[in-house]
């Protein structure tokens, strides 16, 4: 070998050694933080703060004036501006559709507001002040013949969700039935500035800050050990429950897994040549192309942009405002669920939900002025406090499943996956369903959950 050859050689070889050291550094195993499980999100001076341990009984009620004015206020709604002719959802919000929906809200919804009510107080409501903020939660204790085995189990909503996602699927949770041998103890929070739990008076309540929150409300009603689902934001937040207190999650179940650190972007990048090599044939069009599944990400996050970098601005749009509030949140539940919906004129809004669930869930945005507050996440979500964390560098051995709905806005693939999941032992993908899995297929996210909980259990 020449000098000439030998000094490139040499040359390469210090360069592949470099690369390969910042390869791992860039992507090697972190070990969990440690988050003060005592910080103060409330008003005013923590050194003013004593935090009220008890639980208190919770009830959803509203006094007729309340609902009243908000009659007046779909009463005088402003003049929309048609759809283009031919257009149905694909500039948004179909104007015609909306009307309709606004008159039956005005009429037929408001005037059974009280069995609305009632149904919204169906399950045990309570409060509790965790870390300076008062927090609601819904808490179902199964009633079950003495010596059958009850599993803990926290339920998590994200945005623009609410408990309401969960409303049909937890009475099959506590149920005694003949495809389980156990049941569950329900605990279902409204997620801090969301619906009655108060939002942060602080700036930095981020995902990572409200898993603790989380875990310190299921530590409040007795349990140290726990099963954990989600989507959406819970599904991010149970990722971080799971990943910052390991010895307490028993089990955690995502309807939204992603992990998006530098080595799962290399392996889906990596598949997407060969994809039929890392995934089933049948389910490759979940994650491939790469190409048209950006474009409809980028279609899908405009509103994520906003409340990244402004949410108070757009909040202030749409805060007592029950048409914007209407159009901006129940928008999602037409093309989260299915994209293809935005060429239907009526949005395909009751293809799986009635008018009546999705009001509910706009009901409690509106009555409690948390349209707000619940958009805050996002700010915090991409601070760089929170990006610091890479909490896809952290292992976990929790038992983790995941179940992939065909028109969720995004998946992840298992190899991608593992390595922050590393006890994934169930990963179903399901031919329908989107982003609000829980409230659009009930009885198929129970039964994939019921199904990893019994491999978990044995």
């Amino acid at each position: 070998m020449g000098f000439c050859a030998r000094v490139l050689f040499v040359g390469a070889t210090l360069l592949l050694a470099v690369s390969y050291k910042q390869y791992k550094d860039a992507t090697g195993p972190l070990p969990v933080p440690s988050l003060d499980p005592n910080e103060y999100w409330g008003p005013g001076d923590v050194r003013q703060y004593k935090e009220d341990v008890s639980i208190k009984p919770f009830k959803v009620a509203y006094s007729p004036e309340v609902i009243e004015k908000l009659r007046s206020k779909l009463n005088d709604v402003p003049t929309l501006v048609k759809p283009l002719e031919g257009a149905a959802f694909e500039y948004g919000f179909n104007s015609n559709r909306l009307q309709d929906i606004l008159k039956y809200w005005k009429t037929s919804y408001l005037n059974k507001w009280t069995e609305r009510e009632a149904f919204l107080n169906k399950f045990p409501h309570f409060k509790t002040q965790i870390q300076g903020l008062n927090i609601h939660f819904i808490h179902v204790k199964p009633k079950v013949p003495a010596g059958t085995k009850v599993l803990p189990l926290l339920l998590l909503h994200g945005w623009p969700g609410s408990v309401r996602e969960f409303y049909d699927v937890i009475p099959k949770l506590t149920t005694k039935s003949d495809d389980k041998d156990f049941v569950f103890e329900v605990v279902v929070p409204s997620l801090p500035g969301y619906g009655w739990s108060e939002g942060a008076s602080k700036q930095g309540l981020s995902p990572s800050r409200i898993a603790v929150i989380m875990k310190n409300l299921m530590d409040r009603v007795g349990h140290k050990k726990f099963y954990v689902q989600g989507g959406d934001w819970g599904s991010l937040i149970a990722n971080l429950i799971s990943t910052l207190y390991q010895d307490n999650v028993l089990g955690v179940h995502m309807n939204m897994c992603g992990a998006n650190g530098l080595q799962a972007i290399l392996k889906s990048i990596i598949a997407s040549f060969r994809p039929s090599m890392f995934i089933e044939e049948k389910y490759v069009d979940y994650y491939y192309p790469s190409g048209p599944k950006f474009m409809q990400l980028l279609v899908e996050s405009g509103y994520m942009h906003l409340q990244a970098t402004k949410p108070d601005t757009i909040g202030t749009a749409l805060v007592g405002n029950p048409v914007g509030l209407a159009a901006y949140i129940i928008e999602k539940f037409s093309t989260w669920t299915n994209p293809s919906y935005r060429q239907l004129a009526d949005g395909g809004l009751e293809k799986y939900f009635t008018l009546d669930s999705l009001l509910d869930n706009i009901m409690i945005y509106y009555l409690t002025d948390s349209i707000t507050t619940s958009q805050r996440i996002y700010y915090e979500a991409f601070s760089a406090s929170e990006f610091a964390l890479a909490i896809d560098r952290i292992p976990i051995r929790v038992p983790t499943a995941c179940a992939k709905f065909k028109y969720e806005l995004m998946h992840t693939i298992d190899w991608a996956l593992k390595d922050h999941f590393t006890n994934l032992v169930q990963s179903n993908h399901f031919d329908d369903g989107g982003h609000f899995a829980a409230m659009q297929l009930p009885d198929v996210l129970y039964k994939d959950f019921v199904e990893f909980v019994k491999k978990v259990e044995k």
